[in-house]
C-alpha cells in the first residue's frame, strides 16, 4: 500500500504531506489577503473553530496575540472594525427611520403667521370703529403732558367692546408721547379682578412706584459717582453742577444711598392698610410726574373692599407736593357707581365715556384686520369671517369672542392638518367654546348651587319634564342629607335656580297654574353629560352619585 492510498481505521483519508504543504500555503495566504464581510470568522469562534472564550481552551495569552495579530492586519489591508460597523449600521438605521412623537405634528404647512394677534392680551396699533372714543380720552389725558392733572375717567361698555384695548392704546401712545418730549408722565395698569382689596392695590402701586424709585437713584448714584471722581482730579469738573465742592458730591451721594435703604418693598400681606397708603405716598411723590392708575374691572374692587381705595385715591392730590394722580376706570356694570359715596361718585366720574357693542359688519371689520395679519395668505374660506362674525353679532356684539371663535377655527384646522380654515372649523370651534364656557362656569359655582344643580340633572335623567321648583326641592334636600350638608330653604334655593337661569345654565319660565298659583318650570340649557362629570368631579361632591339609586326608587314607586 502507497502512501497516497492509505485511509484511517474509521474510512477517513489520512493527511498526506501534499495535503499537509498545500494547506500550510493556503493559511500563509490568508493573513496576507484582505477579508471580506462575508469571509469573516464569527465574534465568537476563532479559525480553527475553537470556542473564543480564553478561559475555554486555557489560551488566554495565544489568544490574545492572535486577536491582536488579526486586528493589525485589517487596518493594515483597510479592512473596517467588524464590532464598530455593525454599530455604525445600527445608528443610521435609527436616524432614518425612526419617527418621533411631533415629526408628524411638523410635517403639514403652519396655517397661522402670528397666532398671538388674535389673543385677548394683544394691544393693536389700529382699532377700528374706535376712533371717537380714542379721540375723547386722548382730549382729556392730553393734560398730563403739560404737567397738569387730568380728569378722572370712567369707561362703560359690556364684555368684548373694545374698552381695555382703547384704553392700553391710549395709555402707550400717552407714554411715548412723554418721552419725547421729556415730560414725567406714567401709566400704571392694575386688573381689580386679580388685585380686588384695597390692602393689594396700595401695595402693589406702591412696589412699582418703589422699584422706579430705586431705578432713578441708581443712575443718579452712577453719575455722581463718576462726578466725584473727575472733580477730585480737576476742580473745574464741578462748574455749573449746582456743587461746589467735591463733599457736597459725596454729601449727595450719602442722601440717596439713604432715600434708597428707606424703601422698603411692601409684603403682599402682615402691614396694617395705613403703613401701606403711607409708603405708596411716599414712593409716588419722590419725584415729580403725572400718574394715571387705570383701573380695569374697578366693580369688581367696589364689590370685594367697598369705596374706601377709590376714596382715598381721589383725595390724594390735595395732600402731594410733587405728584399728581388721575383716575381711569373701566367696568362692565353701569350701574355700580350706584353703590359709591357721593363724594368718591362726584370726583370719580369727572368724564363718563361709553362703548357701544359692535354690530356684525363692525366685528367683520375688525376680524379681517387681525386675521390679515395672524394667518398665511390664502387660508380663510370666504365664509369664515363672516360667520365669525355673525356668532358674535348674536352675543351683544363681542369682540373678545370673535377672536377666539377665529383663533379656536384656526387651531382645530391646524390640528386636523387641513390646508385652510373653513366653515365647518368656525362652527366645531363654537361648539367647543361653548362648552368650555359651561365647564368653567359650572366648576367655579358654589356647592350649594351645585347640589341644587345635580337635582336637576338627577330629574331630567330620571325623564321628568316640566320640573317645578318644589321636586327639585325635594331632591335637594334628600341630597344634603347625603353630603351631610346645610339645607337651605325653599325661597333661597328658589333664589340659586334664578341664578343658574342668569348664568344660562337652566331655563327657567315662570306658568300660571290658575288657581294653584304661580310656578317656575325648569329644565336645562347645557350638556347633561358633560355638566355631570364637571361636578361629580368636584371632591365635596364626590359621594353624589349614591343618591342616584335613591332617586331612581322614588321614581319607579
Amino acid at each position: 500500500m502507497t502512501e497516497d492510498d492509505s485511509h484511517s481505521d474509521d474510512g477517513e483519508p489520512a493527511d498526506t504531506a501534499s495535503e499537509q504543504r498545500r494547506r500550510a500555503g493556503d493559511e500563509e495566504t490568508s493573513n496576507t489577503r484582505s477579508d471580506t464581510p462575508s469571509d469573516r470568522t464569527p465574534p465568537d469562534q476563532t479559525s480553527e473553530g475553537r470556542s473564543a472564550d480564553p478561559a475555554a481552551d486555557g489560551s488566554t495569552e495565544t489568544g490574545d496575540a492572535a486577536d491582536e495579530s488579526e486586528l493589525s492586519t485589517a487596518r493594515r489591508s483597510g479592512a473596517p472594525n467588524p464590532s464598530r460597523a455593525l454599530s455604525d449600521v445600527a445608528l443610521d438605521d435609527d436616524g432614518d427611520d425612526s419617527r418621533g412623537l411631533f415629526d408628524d405634528l411638523l410635517s403639514g404647512e403652519p396655517i397661522f403667521e402670528n397666532k398671538e394677534v388674535l389673543r385677548p392680551s394683544y394691544t393693536p396699533h389700529e382699532l377700528p370703529h374706535r376712533t371717537d372714543q380714542i379721540n375723547q380720552m386722548a382730549t382729556i389725558l392730553v393734560s398730563a403732558l403739560r404737567g397738569e392733572t387730568p380728569s378722572n375717567i370712567l369707561i362703560y361698555g359690556k364684555t368684548g367692546t373694545g374698552k381695555t384695548a382703547s384704553a392700553k392704546f391710549v395709555s402707550q401712545e400717552l407714554e411715548r408721547t412723554s418721552q419725547k418730549y421729556d415730560v414725567p408722565c406714567e401709566v400704571e395698569y392694575i386688573n381689580c379682578e386679580v388685585t380686588d382689596t384695597q390692602y393689594r392695590v396700595l401695595a402693589q402701586l406702591a412696589n412699582k412706584f418703589i422699584e422706579k424709585n430705586h431705578a432713578v437713584i441708581d443712575d443718579r448714584l452712577r453719575s455722581l459717582e463718576t462726578l466725584a471722581g473727575r472733580a477730585r482730579e480737576d476742580e473745574n469738573a464741578l462748574a455749573d453742577t449746582g456743587f461746589d465742592a467735591v463733599g457736597d458730591v459725596d454729601a449727595r451721594i450719602s442722601e440717596l444711598e439713604r432715600d434708597r435703604e428707606e424703601m422698603e418693598s411692601v409684603p403682599m400681606t402682615g402691614w396694617p392698610t395705613d403703613r401701606v397708603y403711607s409708603t405708596f405716598f411716599d414712593a409716588v411723590d419722590y419725584n415729580e410726574r403725572v400718574v394715571v392708575i387705570m383701573l380695569d374691572e374697578i366693580d369688581k374692587l367696589v364689590e370685594k373692599s367697598g369705596d374706601d381705595t377709590l376714596y382715598n385715591l381721589s383725595r390724594m392730590n390735595s395732600e402731594l407736593d410733587n405728584s399728581r394722580i388721575s383716575i381711569m376706570g373701566i367696568s362692565n356694570d353701569l350701574k355700580f357707581t350706584d353703590f359709591l359715596d357721593p363724594r368718591v361718585k362726584s370726583s370719580l366720574g369727572e368724564e363718563e365715556i361709553v362703548f357701544p357693542p359692535y354690530d356684525a359688519n363692525q366685528l367683520r371689520d375688525i376680524l379681517q384686520h387681525r386675521a390679515d395679519v395672524a394667518f398665511k395668505s390664502h387660508v380663510l374660506s370666504e365664509h369664515v369671517i363672516p360667520l365669525c362674525a355673525a356668532f358674535a353679532a348674536q352675543e351683544h356684539g363681542d369682540a373678545r369672542r370673535a377672536l377666539d371663535l377665529l383663533r379656536t377655527a384656526g387651531e382645530l384646522a391646524e390640528r386636523s392638518q387641513a390646508d385652510g380654515v373653513a366653515e365647518t372649523h368656525v362652527r366645531q370651534a363654537q361648539d367647543k367654546i361653548e362648552l368650555d364656557r359651561v365647564v368653567e362656569v359650572v366648576r367655579t359655582l358654589p356647592t350649594q348651587s351645585k347640589i341644587v344643580l345635580f337635582s336637576i340633572i338627577l330629574l331630567e335623567k330620571n325623564g321628568v319634564h316640566n320640573i317645578n321648583t318644589g321636586e327639585v326641592f325635594n331632591i335637594y334636600k334628600r341630597l344634603c342629607e347625603e353630603l351631610d350638608a346645610d339645607i337651605l330653604t325653599q325661597r333661597r334655593v328658589t333664589d340659586l335656580i334664578s341664578e343658574l337661569d342668569m348664568l344660562g345654565i337652566v331655563n327657567a319660565v315662570v306658568v300660571s297654574k290658575g288657581r294653584y298659583g304661580r310656578t317656575k318650570e325648569i329644565s336645562l340649557s347645557v350638556p347633561i353629560d358633560e355638566t355631570e362629570a364637571v361636578l361629580l368631579s368636584d371632591s365635596r361632591l364626590g359621594d353624589i352619585e349614591n343618591a342616584q339609586p335613591f332617586v331612581q326608587a322614588r321614581f319607579d314607586n
